[in-house]
């Protein structure tokens, strides 16, 4: 008779017992895994991302310099139209080198330049031509044996990369020698032409727009 009550009181007691531990079982868990969590997290805040690489050298594998933002987005003047063509027909769709392309034309350079390989032109815009006072730059493209020696004075014949551009010295299709120096994206040919548009590709050339005209020493 008395052995069934204990039983139930006993067992009531566990139960009581069990239900108290649970909910303490249940929070300590808990806790280790806010506290697992909360760790990793610190452990995620803590570890340094990854730094951006700052490539200040640049790669200079595309056109580089100031004016290089006149240049047309589209079209036959664009970098990518004038990649297409060789380096006389590129010159004349982009609308900074109209008077180079005047006088290439008058000095009968059209299809030499087109034809050549591999060669690199330093371009000299319209205002590079503009500095020259308006009657000497009649009577030099009147010349055409003067504009010729001019002309090619601005061509290389080999490709000249940027990287070449530091410390320079090339010899010009006019048989005598330009330099250049400089750095970053800064440079300059045989001290006072400053490069404005370096790098810009054509069919056959390298194109460097300059903003001064270069004159052959002899």
């Amino acid at each position: 008779m008395n052995t069934t009550p204990r039983l139930r009181i006993r067992r009531a007691t566990l139960a009581v017992t069990a239900a108290a531990l649970l909910p303490l079982s249940l929070a300590a868990c808990s806790s280790d895994s806010d506290n697992s969590a909360s760790d990793s997290s610190s452990s995620a805040a803590k570890k340094p991302s990854p730094e951006k690489s700052s490539d200040s050298s640049m790669t200079m594998d595309k056109p580089f310099g100031s004016a290089c933002s006149t240049v047309p987005k589209s079209g036959a003047g664009s970098f990518n139209g004038m990649a297409k063509d060789p380096v006389a027909t590129a010159a004349s769709n982009n609308p900074d080198l109209s008077t180079l392309v005047t006088a290439v034309k008058k000095a009968g350079l059209v299809d030499t330049l087109n034809s050549a390989k591999n060669i690199t032109v330093f371009a000299p815009t319209n205002e590079a031509f503009a500095k020259i006072p308006k009657a000497d730059l009649d009577n030099v493209l009147s010349d055409k044996a003067q504009l010729t020696k001019i002309l090619t004075y601005h061509v290389v014949g080999e490709k000249v990369m940027p990287k070449q551009l530091a410390k320079g010295s090339f010899d010009t299709l006019e048989k005598s020698k330009l330099t250049t120096s400089g750095s970053g994206t800064s440079y300059k040919v045989n001290d006072s032409a400053k490069i404005v548009c370096g790098n810009v590709p054509t069919a056959n050339a390298t194109v460097h727009i300059i903003d001064t005209v270069l004159m052959p020493k002899s």
